[in-house]
């Protein structure tokens, strides 16, 4: 699997900042996004969510989040390349594929992660427009297009 390095030489903005809503539209928590040589380091800080339970992770590829439509307006991953989804499979995953969440017992989610393939800001794998989504069940990192990993629970629209 390559690194996509390539990709992420574009120039960049350094950082975006967005809040989370969950499928009654109630704010939950927030998002922090800051371009780096490396990618884009996507900080998280959410609460009200099912305790001691994995979440997959992606961003989709509409900025658009209708609690009421089950978030369905943000569209399938961000898939830009044309790969299959998932880490399990060959090749690169999506651009939108990124690893599994972990729920602590309190309801709250705090997680860094870094997604090596998008840029902020960018012509090409850009995060700007997006959504960043929490689905209610864990990714299968091989089932196609989207890891079966079940409803939308939160979606954050990416300025």
């Amino acid at each position: 699997m390559s690194l996509g390095l390539a990709n992420v030489a574009q120039a960049q903005d350094t950082d975006a900042q967005t809040s989370f809503i969950n499928a009654e539209g109630t704010e939950i928590g927030t998002a922090t996004l800051t371009g780096t040589p490396a990618g884009v380091l996507i900080e998280i800080d959410l609460a009200e969510l099912p305790p001691e339970t994995w979440h997959g992770f992606h961003i989709h590829e509409t900025g658009e989040c209708d609690a009421e439509g089950g978030f369905k307006s943000a569209g399938g991953h961000l898939a830009s390349s044309g790969n299959d989804h998932g880490f399990l499979t060959d090749g690169d995953p999506h651009v939108g594929d990124m690893p599994n969440q972990y729920v602590a017992s309190d309801g709250t989610l705090k997680a860094q992660v870094l997604n090596h393939q998008a840029v902020l800001g960018g012509e090409e794998d850009n995060l700007s427009g997006r959504a960043l989504m929490l689905h209610s069940g864990p990714d299968d990192y091989e089932s196609q297009p989207s890891g079966d990993a079940g409803d939308r629970i939160a979606c954050a629209v990416i300025e």
